[in-house]
């Protein structure tokens, strides 16, 4: 990993709906970077504003104040086309409930970014042959979803994911409908991804399995930063720091603002 580089600035983020007695403030000025290859977990409870601000690292909501900086460019400055190309080429999204289209193969559900985006037909296939080998789903490429088991449709969103080589990979809950082995095998895909492919992932769970994947955890209480975990750097094993990662979910209740 590149220990310099910054890929991802989000400074002083909010987001707030509806208004007067209605009014919820889903995120309350959250700052934080992402360094170019890392494998950064969000964490917190249910309501706690995880998802809320993936979404706005995605676009697919605006925030009510605050910048989100990407490679240098401030996303919320971007209109019409150049927000098209962000959506489609700078960020891969991997939803919780596989989002594939049923009436669509595999190889079609995978391919559907790059034919939005008019990439030469030589070019998709050579994507594709790589990424379905990796993702080890190059058997089911002509297979529907309802033929497909839930780890298979996972790993096929996930290609379709990734096959734009995104500058950032936003993955929301993504073991969230699996069984723990298909979980396993999607993480350890994830991984490899994340070390072979030096892929920046930023990822959101609750489970802390999965996060102990991650080299680092933000962990968010009632829209705002509460803690920070750190993987050591000295060779920490995933057990070693899924444990640490129960201690900190343990003290959410607590109140503090450490870095473990």
């Amino acid at each position: 990993m590149n220990m310099e580089k910054e890929i991802l600035q989000v400074e002083g983020l909010t987001k707030t709906y509806g208004r007067n007695e209605n009014r919820t403030e889903a995120l309350k000025g959250i700052s934080f970077r992402v360094l170019e290859g890392e494998f950064l977990g969000i964490m917190g409870a249910s309501g706690s504003g995880k998802t809320t601000l993936l979404n706005c690292i995605a676009t697919m909501l605006k925030p009510t104040s605050g910048r989100i900086v990407l490679r240098g460019q401030d996303i919320f400055g971007f209109r019409g086309g150049k927000l098209a190309d962000y959506r489609g080429r700078e960020i891969g999204y991997l939803f919780q409930e596989f989002e594939l289209l049923d009436n669509l193969t595999a190889r079609e559900n995978i391919l559907l970014p790059l034919s939005l985006h008019g990439v030469a037909k030589r070019q998709a296939d050579q994507s594709i042959q790589a990424i379905s080998r990796l993702l080890d789903i190059a058997g089911i490429l002509e297979k529907f979803p309802s033929q497909m088991s839930g780890g298979q449709k996972q790993r096929v969103a996930a290609a379709r994911a990734l096959i734009s080589d995104p500058a950032i990979l936003l993955a929301d809950e993504p073991t969230g409908a699996l069984d723990s082995k298909n979980s396993k095998i999607l993480l350890d895909k994830l991984a490899e991804v994340n070390h072979a492919g030096k892929k920046t992932i930023l990822m959101v769970t609750h489970d802390a399995g999965a996060a102990s994947y991650c080299s680092r955890i933000l962990f968010i209480r009632d829209g705002q930063l509460f803690h920070e975990l750190r993987r050591s750097l000295s060779g920490e094993s995933t057990a070693d720091f899924y444990e640490r990662i129960l201690t900190v979910t343990a003290q959410l209740g607590g109140g503090s603002a450490n870095v473990l």
